[in-house]
């Protein structure tokens, strides 16, 4: 019985091989999530640091750095007021109403000021930026309103949750706006609460006791006000959107409009408790960039959002990977099946 020889592969073909593997490595650490590095320092508006009121509704000025900035980038930072537990992180599989909970708010610009969207510059959805831009440098500031230390929210289940910032540990979050996933974007930063006014209501305050938004199960709109919203990453061509709207009158009837009616969907009639959800099918062919829905009826509701193209929601890089693995291994299979004939081809010619 003879031995068994290996050949080895010529040179060049296990430096292809090699060249193969290091470039799906190379595309695999394309989709790794960066080390967070963004930074927020903050002072409240008594002159103090990050402390808030536990009755009356503080305004913090925030101030960003080490963030990432992407010129032209979709999106950009949601800052939140909030708190976090465990791997909260959407880079990490993080999910809000289950690793994070935050004071509900409107996404449109001119909201309560509870929730803040920080974009990217030369953003496709800088018009929806209510805490201006992100600077090349990584820098940015804006205000956020914190309406005391308790608020509600609404878990994965739809059921409304009650916070309690002096029971458990709230703070600043900021995550990657607009439904985009980016670790280095992603940061908290703690608050603490206490008495800044002495148990007087601030002079200047219309409304002294603040009065946090309110949000009804299962969907977790804020019922204080009118508002709409939309299911931000379901927004590419060809796609089902959905959209919620609350704080109409109960009974009437609304229709949803895509821009200048390149689609429509209703007429829905709003529910007694003056809610309205339905989706819309935007179409294969619309147009990247910001698209505007608006929904008929007294309240006149609309919100702008961003639609990406068919190829830039993620998977794209997935794609390259298999495509670089399959080629690497189709390459190997290949090179081992010229081995092997070429040691065949040995034998015959020793016999």
């Amino acid at each position: 019985m003879h031995p068994v020889r290996l050949i080895p592969l010529p040179r060049t073909a296990a430096a292809v091989v090699a060249s193969a593997i290091v470039a799906a490595g190379a595309l695999v650490g394309l989709a790794t999530p960066a080390e967070a590095a963004g930074r927020v320092s903050i002072s409240n508006d008594q002159g103090g640091g990050a402390v808030i009121d536990a009755t009356y509704a503080t305004q913090l000025t925030l101030s960003g750095s080490g963030f990432q900035s992407i010129q032209g980038g979709h999106g950009g930072v949601y800052v939140f007021f909030g708190t976090v537990s465990g791997g909260w992180k959407p880079s990490a599989g993080g999910q809000t109403g289950k690793d994070y909970f935050y004071v509900p708010d409107s996404e449109s610009a001119d909201n309560q000021g509870f929730q803040k969207f920080v974009a990217f510059p030369g953003s496709d959805t800088g018009a929806a930026a209510n805490g201006g831009l992100i600077a090349a440098d990584g820098t940015w500031s804006t205000t956020l309103t914190v309406p005391g230390a308790k608020f509600q929210s609404v878990d994965r289940s739809g059921a409304v949750k009650e916070v309690d910032c002096t029971q458990v540990q709230c703070g600043i979050i900021t995550i990657g706006a607009h439904g985009v996933t980016n670790g280095t974007n992603e940061s908290f930063t703690p608050v603490e609460v206490g008495d800044l006014y002495g148990g007087q209501a601030p002079a200047d305050t219309a409304a002294p006791v603040a009065e946090a938004p309110v949000v009804t199960p299962q969907t977790g709109e804020v019922a204080t006000t009118a508002a709409m919203t939309v299911d931000r990453a379901a927004a590419v061509p060809g796609r089902i959107l959905t959209f919620n709207a609350v704080g109409l009158v109960p009974g009437e009837l609304v229709v949803a409009t895509l821009d200048d009616g390149l689609a429509a969907a209703g007429p829905i009639a709003v529910g007694t408790n003056g809610q309205v959800a339905g989706a819309i099918e935007l179409p294969l062919d619309l147009e990247p960039g910001t698209h505007t829905l608006k929904l008929s009826g007294e309240q006149g509701l609309s919100v702008s959002f961003a639609v990406r193209a068919l190829d830039d929601g993620g998977d794209t890089p997935w794609l390259a990977i298999g495509i670089a693995i399959g080629a690497g291994v189709m390459l190997l299979v290949v090179l081992v099946g010229s081995a092997l004939w070429i040691r065949s081809a040995r034998r015959k010619a020793a016999a």
